[in-house]
């Protein structure tokens, strides 16, 4: 199927930094469009390394989740490892890290599923989503402030997971749903 698609995007006339934190650089950007219309836009640089998000799958063919605290929404959410990749890593070895990091475990075999955009109209940030497999017990040394919850969810029950109230993170989801097409795929 054929898209029709813009031939570029706007011109960029001015960029500037407008806020600054230890984790964000917020810009604004005075755009002109292809048709001549001009706009303002704000958008949060990303440090360009890239996250990465790991769906571990046990023998017993069950999943591998962290609870974990997260600050924006002041609360414990279950989700998949997840974590930056940390410069000179490639997406595999950031994910297997984030593994033995976060759930004490490493993989032999990794399968790149999809490199998801996070909220590209206002954010510059890429995620690559994994599946492991062939664990084998390892841990580092991570860099959360408490030790995550581990929580095994049998792959068979995975629509029941949706349905779970603490598990409401959209890479989460959009890593669960691509997880069956996967699984579909390798049947």
């Amino acid at each position: 199927m054929s898209q029709k698609k813009h031939p570029s995007p706007p011109e960029i006339i001015t960029c500037e930094v407008v806020a600054k934190s230890k984790l964000f650089t917020i810009e604004s950007l005075d755009l002109q469009f292809s048709n001549g219309e001009n706009r303002t836009y704000e958008r949060v640089r990303g440090g360009g390394r890239g996250a990465v998000m790991v769906i571990p799958i046990t023998a017993d063919n069950e999943l591998l989740l962290v609870r974990e605290y997260c600050a924006g929404t002041h609360n414990y959410q279950l989700g998949f490892p997840k974590g930056l990749i940390d410069p000179g890593e490639v997406p595999v070895e950031a994910g297997n890290r984030e593994l033995k990091e976060e759930v004490g475990m490493g993989a032999k075999q990794f399968s790149d599923l999809k490199t998801l955009s996070l909220a590209p109209s206002y954010f510059n940030a890429k995620m690559h989503i994994l599946v492991a497999q062939n664990l084998y017990p390892e841990s580092l040394e991570g860099d959360e402030p408490e030790k995550l919850v581990v929580v095994k969810w049998p792959i068979g029950e995975w629509q029941s997971l949706l349905t779970q109230p603490d598990f409401t993170e959209a890479r989460s989801v959009a890593a669960l749903l691509l997880l069956q097409q996967f699984l579909a795929s390798e049947a």
